[in-house]
């Protein structure tokens, strides 16, 4: 049995602190794991905007209340869905994901948590574990499932090495650049062009 592991933001749905940023005008809130390979960093730079500004979780889920799944994103997933299992592995919150995910047909989500005060202020976060991607795939393979897994962004890397075929999806140049052992493609098509490949490759 395989599964397919995938990115959320970037290859399902839009960059939420992109959206956010544009919707507030801060743009040192367009940084995202495409820029800053470290999470830690990338998420006190954050918090550090929304404590300086002002802006709290309810200013954040107005805007994602708003935002819809990338085009064709929806149809995929149910193409995934009839051939694999899925499970959406990301470093978002969960607080942010309800109305996305809803958009997406619900596939099984794990991710991470905010830690919010009474005022509605994110004071601070929660890892679910360090490296939480590749962790899940090692998990996936100690149950004896096969790993087929796509992201853009740094924080997906480890995610598609430790997989038995990783696919960089609508990755920026930087990371193409620098992760060349990964077959990188930008439509939906291709995607699934690659999927069935390294599904095909098990057979070898």
């Amino acid at each position: 049995m395989e599964i397919a592991c995938l990115d959320l933001e970037g290859v399902l749905i839009p960059e939420i602190w992109i959206g956010f940023a544009e919707k507030t005008g801060i743009d040192e809130l367009r940084a995202t794991t495409r820029d800053v390979p470290d999470y830690d960093v990338l998420m006190k730079q954050r918090l550090g905007l929304l404590r300086d500004h002002s802006l709290g979780l309810p200013d954040i889920q107005e805007v994602i209340s708003s935002m819809a799944p990338l085009p064709g994103a929806r149809d995929f997933i149910e193409w995934l869905k009839e051939r694999f299992q899925v499970v959406i592995l990301s470093d978002t919150f969960y607080e942010f994901s309800q109305p996305l995910m809803r958009q997406l047909g619900f596939p099984t989500l794990f991710c991470h948590r905010l830690v919010v005060d009474a005022t509605g202020a994110i004071v601070d976060y929660r890892l679910r574990q360090q490296d939480p991607k590749r962790q899940c795939v090692k998990a996936f393979h100690g149950l004896n499932y096969r790993i087929i897994a796509a992201g853009d962004s740094y924080n997906d890397t480890t995610m598609l090495a430790e997989a038995d075929a990783g696919i960089l999806f609508k990755a920026p140049d930087n990371v193409i650049a620098e992760f060349p052992q990964f077959p990188a493609v930008h439509s939906y098509g291709d995607l699934q062009e690659q999927f069935l490949l390294a599904s095909e490759r098990k057979l070898e």
